[in-house]
């Protein structure tokens, strides 16, 4: 059977990149065109964009699984704490007999829904080829707003499997960092914008004296 090839368009969608992207992939040998047509126009192979997505083919209605894990910051993650949240999503997947062919960990705010790794458990979403993903609390994928990432995945026939309910305590100080990183985030736009406004006020004061 012949392998599907996309167009540069249909990689872009897939990958929810820009052409210049792909062009920085293909000098990097990330993702290189199997070929070119007569008029310069390049062909990938499927299954080289699902390798750099961290993505297999599945079969479809199979029963597949995708584990996704999260910490705030690179001190958890140096501190073992990703690694250990791994060994548990994965042994309370092996516990239930899950076939688990995504295993994604990813260092990033919960707030932060532009996550490489979280884009790619969206397209596996958006493509229909997991069935479930299992992650060990709600927070790992998202802060806010949980009930939306839900119903969403839910009308692509995917369903979220939360290990617990309740926001461990350890995790209290990773969301106070994320919503006070969100504050600080929030007043250098506004004091950015002010003094933008300030900048443009003065110009305009010095230019009417110099008239």
């Amino acid at each position: 059977m012949t392998e599907k090839l996309l167009t540069t368009a249909e990689v872009c969608s897939l990958c929810n990149v820009t052409r210049w992207t792909l062009k920085k992939w293909e000098e990097t040998g990330e993702l290189i065109p199997i070929t070119k047509t007569g008029g310069g126009h390049r062909r990938y192979r499927q299954s080289d964009v699902y390798r750099l997505m961290g993505a297999s083919a599945a079969t479809e209605n199979a029963d597949i699984t995708a584990v996704y894990c999260r910490v705030s910051s690179h001190e958890q993650q140096q501190k073992g704490d990703l690694d250990r949240q791994k060994a548990r999503v994965l042994e309370h997947c092996l516990k239930k007999r899950y076939v688990v062919d995504h295993v994604f960990t990813e260092v990033g705010s919960g707030m932060n829904d532009g996550r490489p790794k979280l884009k790619c458990l969206f397209h596996l979403v958006r493509s229909r080829l997991i069935n479930r993903i299992v992650i060990e609390h709600k927070d790992r994928l998202t802060r806010f707003n949980f009930a939306y990432l839900d119903a969403f995945f839910s009308s692509h026939g995917v369903v979220i499997e939360c290990m617990e309910d309740v926001l461990p305590k350890s995790y209290e100080n990773e969301l106070v960092e994320d919503i006070l990183s969100l504050m600080a985030s929030f007043s250098a736009k506004v004091y950015g914008k002010r003094s933008a406004e300030h900048r443009k006020n003065h110009l305009r004061v010095v230019g009417g004296d110099s008239k």
